[in-house]
């Protein structure tokens, strides 16, 4: 029978013998028969629900204090997360999530929630992917499906210096793995400013078989002219000095051309947001002025990269000088790479501590 992992409207209409369960502040088990029983005493709004009492909206959201590591899932069995919505208040990249696979001590998920849901400039702005999507008015949502098999664990840490309210919902199945199922990472990380002549690394020390999955970035331009010619490489399987898969610029690899423009008036940029791939202009000065702020994603859910043993992941950051020369850019870029591989999870490199992932 179908074990339920449903991948689109193909299998909808299939039955299964898995088991739908939802974690959230009214649900903190995500046990059967087990929502909305908080009680005012311990309720998030027992203020609002006074009058009402519980079985009401008594406990919607958790409130982090600063330096709190808060566990929002702990499931045992085997299943798969299907879906998470999530709506926070403070600065983005102050919360951290972290995922846990079958009682592993590494996490193979650190990242800014902000950047994990491809908003890393701390702005709304739509996303309409098939991975993640991000609706008003700071509604994160991702769809990525994400297998376990003995366990899940998921927490959040408040890394800044005043309280964080967290609203959430994970959406996950009880089922049956097969064999070949892969497990989810992400990795966030950020250089600010790029080094002169420095490639920017968005992944590498992975170790293990498994498929590239998705990139965000969140760059921030330092100088004038168009800033995206830089390639994106991808080292596979022992590859030396040279990759296996090289791009032929920025805008090309996130499917754009021509530096995003206006086609028609040449004089701004244009965002644009699709299943796969998308440019968010959250800071438009003039077409070619310094310190703009773009996001940007890529889903390779059609085009996955397979690896066998190991994967490094670099880009290019690259403008114009004079006489027609390349420019190495001193950008601020901040990256988190998506893919899945088979455990163990390799150490992930330090965390950039608050202040260096701050955005100023």
């Amino acid at each position: 029978m179908f074990n339920g992992l449903t991948t689109g409207l193909g299998d909808l209409h299939l039955l299964s013998n898995a088991q739908s369960r939802s974690i959230c502040p009214e649900n903190k088990t995500g046990e059967r028969g087990m929502g909305g029983m908080a009680t005012l005493e311990e309720g998030s709004a027992k203020r609002a629900a006074r009058d009402l009492g519980t079985g009401w909206k008594v406990n919607p959201y958790e409130k982090l204090q600063p330096g709190e590591v808060l566990e929002i899932a702990n499931i045992e069995g085997s299943g798969a997360i299907q879906h998470i919505w999530l709506t926070p208040t403070g600065k983005w990249r102050d919360t951290v999530i972290r995922f846990y696979w079958d009682y592993q001590d590494l996490p193979s998920v650190e990242c800014p929630i902000g950047d994990f849901f491809c908003s890393g400039w701390n702005e709304y702005s739509q996303i309409n992917g098939l991975a993640v999507c991000v609706n008003p008015g700071s509604a994160f949502n991702c769809y990525w499906t994400m297998p376990f098999r003995t366990s899940c664990r998921i927490t959040l840490e408040n890394t800044a210096t005043e309280p964080v309210n967290i609203y959430y919902q994970i959406d996950y199945t009880l089922t049956e793995i097969p064999e070949d199922a892969a497990y989810f990472h992400a990795q966030f990380r950020r250089t600010n400013p790029l080094p002169y002549k420095e490639v920017y690394t968005i992944l590498d020390g992975v170790k293990g078989k498994g498929q590239y999955a998705g990139t965000y970035m969140a760059w921030g331009v330092n100088s004038n002219g168009w800033w995206g010619e830089g390639e994106i490489k991808f080292f596979l399987d022992g590859d030396g000095e040279y990759p296996t898969i090289c791009g032929t610029g920025t805008e090309d690899y996130f499917c754009g051309s021509y530096n995003f423009e206006d086609p028609h008036s040449h004089d701004r940029y244009v965002g644009f947001s699709t299943p796969y791939s998308g440019l968010q202009v959250v800071r438009q000065n003039a077409l070619y002025q310094s310190q703009k702020r773009f996001g940007l994603y890529r889903f390779h859910i059609m085009d996955p990269i397979r690896f066998n043993d190991d994967i490094k992941v670099t880009i290019q950051a690259l403008g114009w000088r004079s006489d027609g020369r390349y420019l190495p850019l001193k950008d601020d870029i901040a990256s988190v790479a998506f893919w899945y591989q088979a455990l163990p999870t390799a150490a992930f490199p330090e965390l950039p501590d608050r202040d260096s992932r701050e955005i100023i």
